[in-house]
């Protein structure tokens, strides 16, 4: 090994843990439980009606309002880059590291972390502009530079997301994971799959916001339900360790869990922490990467978009991650020996007693879900960097973005994925500051929102004969 690779490598680690570690995690933790309190449980009492609101169809629809994609469209821009490896490897990362009451953690992670895609995606609606291609671009730079009035700390925020697009999520790890399932699971040579992905991403993300966000809104549901028709799969054929497995989660959450197999043995803080951690980075509440899709929406309403955009967290941790977590505990993958994909593999392959099948859908899974991350990651750093250097830097960088796609199923990762988690961390201390400080911003909106709403329903009501 290079001593100097080794030096940085181990640096980078010590700085990635102190990144992540609890200052972090206490402020997204806290900013989502104050959201919460403060708005009445909202993720909770209008989640039927923000469902409504993504599934209504023409009834609920808000196509009249200012806009470049469909509300749909533009929640599947954001899931396209929430859903992704994180619900297959994170899931079994953290479990591995925090017994099975890690999967507990991630739900609480997500329950409160639905307020704060709330709060987030509202104000990036509420502050959005028109670029000079008449484009809509918003963000949590935006609402940091005209809410709170810091453009430095605007800045700050959209340079750290463009490092997360470019050398982070958005390319090395997604193409490096593409490529290796592609190889192992059919054979394919490694140089053309790098030729057909980067062709496929050119095609898609040279058409911009549009072209991203149709193909989005084809794939995402597509892949979402292939993946859990998969999950199912695995837990009908072991139904009946379902409620063990659910025992399990919620008291090892408060208890810790002893060794077992390959597994470490892990004790509740460690599970809080894994289980907290792997839960934000699956589904990326607080760290202002979904706004900037949900800026794009056609809606003359930021509450609405709001309740449309939490969905997303409820669909990725709450359900995908839920699957991936129970699917490893049924099996007893959880205490294998195993980590990481191949954790998910085996469990797969245990669950539905093939060794072919089992991890076949596992890499179709894992393409499909890296692939819609670099779409949904290109167009977060376009839009950064329209921020940053105006419209005249949007080609560079996608032709910039694509050569680092066709180098990135090339490089060694271990460095990578470290800077990666640097610097999807340092996206989330801006955008924090952001809401926090908008804080009475969101529940002025969502107050009159809501007093709107039950004051037409109320004129709505047919009045009773004396």
């Amino acid at each position: 090994m290079n001593p100097l690779h080794d030096t940085i490598f181990n640096f980078l680690k010590v700085f990635d843990s102190l990144v992540w570690g609890p200052p972090l995690l206490i402020l997204l933790v806290g900013t989502g439980l104050y959201l919460t309190v403060r708005l009445g449980f909202i993720q909770i009492r209008y989640l039927p009606l923000a469902l409504r609101y993504v599934f209504g169809g023409k009834k609920d629809a808000d196509s009249n309002g200012s806009g470049d994609v469909s509300s749909f469209a533009a929640l599947c821009t954001a899931l396209s880059a929430t859903i992704g490896t994180g619900n297959i490897v994170g899931v079994a990362t953290a479990i591995k590291l925090g017994g099975p009451g890690a999967l507990f953690w991630m739900w609480l992670a997500a329950l409160l972390g639905m307020a704060t895609k709330y709060a987030e995606c509202l104000l990036a609606v509420k502050y959005r502009e028109t670029d000079s291609n008449g484009q809509i671009i918003g963000g949590p730079m935006y609402y940091i530079e005209k809410g709170v009035g810091s453009k430095w700390l605007a800045k700050l925020f959209a340079l750290f997301a463009v490092g997360v697009a470019c050398f982070g999520i958005g390319t090395f790890p997604q193409a490096n994971a593409i490529v290796d399932a592609a190889h192992l699971s059919f054979n394919v040579p490694k140089e053309i799959t790098v030729v057909i992905l980067t062709v496929l991403v050119a095609t898609v993300t040279l058409g911009g916001i549009k072209s991203i966000s149709s193909v989005a809104s084809t794939v995402v549901p597509l892949m979402a339900g292939f993946y859990i028709i998969a999950c199912v799969s695995v837990l009908a054929s072991n139904y009946d360790a379902i409620p063990q497995a659910v025992n399990l989660v919620i008291e090892s959450a408060f208890t810790g869990h002893a060794a077992t197999g390959g597994f470490v043995g892990a004790g509740i803080m460690l599970a809080i922490q894994s289980g907290i951690a792997r839960g934000v980075f699956s589904n990326e509440s607080g760290l202002g990467s979904a706004p900037i899709a949900a800026a794009a929406a056609q809606t003359d309403s930021c509450v609405r978009q709001g309740l449309i955009s939490m969905t997303g967290t409820f669909f990725d941790t709450v359900i995908i991650c839920t699957m991936t977590g129970l699917t490893l505990i049924v099996t007893g993958a959880w205490s294998s020996d195993f980590a990481g994909a191949a954790m998910t593999t085996h469990a797969f392959a245990e669950g539905l007693h093939s060794s072919y099948y089992g991890p076949l859908m596992v890499s179709i899974g894992l393409m499909f879900f890296a692939f819609t991350t670099i779409l949904g990651w290109n167009y977060y750093g376009e839009r950064c960097i329209t921020y940053l250097f105006g419209v005249k830097a949007i080609l560079p960088y996608k032709i910039f973005f694509l050569v680092l796609i066709a180098g990135g199923a090339f490089m060694q990762l271990d460095m990578i994925w470290v800077i990666a988690d640097i610097v999807n961390g340092l996206m989330a201390i801006p955008n924090l500051i952001g809401l926090v400080v908008l804080r009475h911003v969101v529940i002025a909106e969502t107050q009159a929102f809501f007093s709107q709403l039950k004051q037409e329903k109320e004129n709505s009501q047919p009045v009773s004969a004396l």
